[in-house]
């Protein structure tokens, strides 16, 4: 049976987090679901501009997360300040790492789980700027490509792409 993930994101979301993990998840026989606060299509964040549209399959009110075998958070500093804010992508989180499946989280995106406050005394990374938030929420903050604690894969930046994809491809081939 074909492993899901689910990618939650909405406009602003950085454009090659979004679609550099998706297209590797895909190339490894993974399906891929985007979901969004609002039906259609997401606008992508890409060189201090907006980017392409993604079209979105489910909106967040119609997860479950049983039908899912991962969490994907694209970063981008606009997407996880939104979705931060909307109780049902915080509990998606938390619904995820209650199910102890794996939550991969890159650049900007790790926000969504201090939010859902699941990285007290777990090792973690993200951009730079949000370090001090992974701290005082009680993570023990990394400057890695990839910070892989349990369930929770995370990532700094672009160019980590690859290694965050392969990352999150080798704990679903685990599972």
């Amino acid at each position: 049976m074909s492993k899901r993930v689910l990618i939650v994101a909405t406009d602003g979301f950085e454009q090659s987090e979004l679609e550099g993990p998706k297209k590797a998840l895909e190339d490894a026989g993974i399906e891929t679901v985007v979901a969004s606060l609002k039906p259609g299509s997401i606008t992508g964040w890409k060189d201090k501009n907006w980017g392409d549209a993604v079209a979105v399959n489910i909106t967040l009110d119609q997860v479950d997360a049983n039908e899912y075998d991962a969490l994907l958070l694209p970063g981008g500093q606009m997407n996880p300040d939104i979705l931060r804010m909307d109780d049902r992508a915080v509990d998606i989180v938390n619904d995820f790492d209650d199910l102890d499946k794996p939550i991969a989280a890159i650049c900007h995106g790790p926000w969504l789980l201090v939010e859902a406050d699941i990285v007290d005394g777990r090792t973690v990374t993200g951009w730079p700027s949000i370090h001090t938030d992974l701290g005082n929420a009680g993570a023990d903050v990394v400057d890695e490509e990839v910070a892989i604690d349990g369930n929770l894969i995370t990532s700094r930046k672009p160019e980590d792409i690859p290694a965050f994809s392969k990352a999150l491809i080798e704990m679903l081939a685990d599972d």
